[in-house]
């Protein structure tokens, strides 16, 4: 529960010294403290005070969102370096192959083999 923080005590005071009767003065201010209390949970309930994001909340939101970002980019650097080396890997296999198979026929069609 959502409470105002309220100087009771000063308040019954002023109130005595402006001439009210002393439980005629500690019972409006019971009453006034209690309806703040009403309408600051209707406010609560009404507006989502909850759920109200600040902005340290969305601070905190955007420095995990960059880290995320950070980390994909990373994997992503990565994944690409793999792949790069794989393709390098695969174009020197068919290079080699393909030298392996031009030589053969030459050398079929040379009649040595």
């Amino acid at each position: 529960m959502t409470t105002l923080a309220i100087d009771t005590y000063a308040l019954v005071t002023k109130l005595k010294e402006a001439g009210v009767p002393e439980q005629q003065a500690a019972a409006q201010v019971e009453t006034i403290t209690q309806a703040i209390d009403t309408a600051l949970e209707q406010a609560k309930h009404d507006y989502q005070l909850d759920k109200l994001v600040t902005n340290k909340d969305l601070d905190v939101r955007i420095k995990e969102t960059e880290l995320k970002i950070e980390l994909v980019r990373s994997e992503l650097k990565r994944d690409i370096a793999e792949t790069k080396a794989e393709l390098v890997r695969w174009v020197v296999g068919v290079g080699v192959l393909q030298t392996v198979l031009i030589t053969a026929l030459v050398l079929k069609l040379a009649g040595t083999f």
